[in-house]
């Protein structure tokens, strides 16, 4: 079973819980870390921290942005009343100004109604506690939707890394059977070459095997080849592994590139040499995939 994840994801619940519908959006791209933002109404201000932890726990690495929004069935009940010993200071000051001063009367509603703190405006006390633990549960909803999305994903990069790994695998087969064959032409040409220069003279056995010797250590790449195919064994391992795996992955490609090129670099014949090209083109592909991989 898959259990590797994407770090590409979307995620998302609409509930309504206690009379407020919460919507919580979730998605994510590839990121070197765990990086969240969290937007919400200033009501839920509060809340900022515990969703990001929310998902922390569910995340490990990705750039993670949180949308979410709040709309309260029939609006907050809200009261406004006057404010009276306010009020009847102004219009006790204004009067005495009519008094004193002769200034003209045309004090209006309109006119007191802006004036400050005349008004007393007062909202229900809100419960963070409870509205937290509404919130928290559609919170958990989107993070699942979301977690959901990573593992389809992640199926699909499972797939992929293991065909291409399993055709790095049979390039590898083809390298070595190609090797050996490389040494025996290399044998074939020199005892040619010798016979040609000497003619009739006797040729030295001894010194063809020695020479041949020295080729076959200088282009070996057995342990290359048995490194290179341990590591393939440790990719298949990783991916059926449990917890984030895109950081192992990543050292492991650099070995992998490391055992190719040297590979690559003993190989004089020019079909083995473009085997490994492509060896090292299916590697490129799995690095790729593999930066999307939690």
């Amino acid at each position: 079973m898959t259990l590797i994840k994407s770090m590409t994801g979307y995620g998302r619940a609409v509930e309504t819980v206690n009379g407020r519908e919460f919507t919580v959006e979730i998605r994510s791209v590839n990121n070197r870390y765990l990086d969240c933002s969290v937007r919400l109404p200033r009501i839920l201000s509060f809340a900022e921290d515990a969703v990001k932890q929310a998902v922390k726990a569910s995340v490990s690495r990705g750039k993670v942005d949180v949308y979410i929004s709040l709309r309260t069935e029939g609006g907050e009940e809200t009261s406004v009343s006057l404010n009276g010993p306010v009020l009847q200071g102004y219009l006790d000051a204004m009067h005495q100004m009519v008094e004193q001063f002769g200034v003209k009367d045309d004090i209006s509603v309109s006119t007191v109604s802006r004036l400050p703190e005349v008004f007393v405006i007062e909202k229900p006390e809100v419960d963070e506690e409870q509205l937290l633990s509404d919130l928290k549960l559609v919170v958990d909803k989107a993070l699942a939707a979301y977690d959901a999305m990573r593992t389809v994903e992640g199926q699909a990069l499972d797939k992929d890394l293991r065909s291409r790994g399993q055709s790095i695998l049979e390039m590898v087969a083809q390298v070595e059977q190609g090797n050996g064959q490389t040494v025996a032409d290399y044998r074939t040409r020199l005892e040619a070459k010798i016979r040609e220069v000497l003619e009739d003279k006797a040729i030295d056995e001894s010194r063809i095997l020695t020479e041949a010797a020295i080729f076959a250590d200088k282009v070996a790449v057995d342990e290359e080849t048995v490194r290179l195919r341990s590591h393939l064994e440790q990719m298949n391992t990783m991916l059926s592994g449990s917890g984030p795996v895109g950081r192992k992955l990543d050292f492991l490609l650099q070995e992998m590139n490391r055992e190719t090129n040297t590979i690559g670099s003993k190989c004089t014949d020019v079909k083995l040499a473009r085997i490994v090209v492509d060896m090292k083109a299916e590697l490129e592909k799995i690095r790729e995939q593999t930066q999307n991989i939690e």
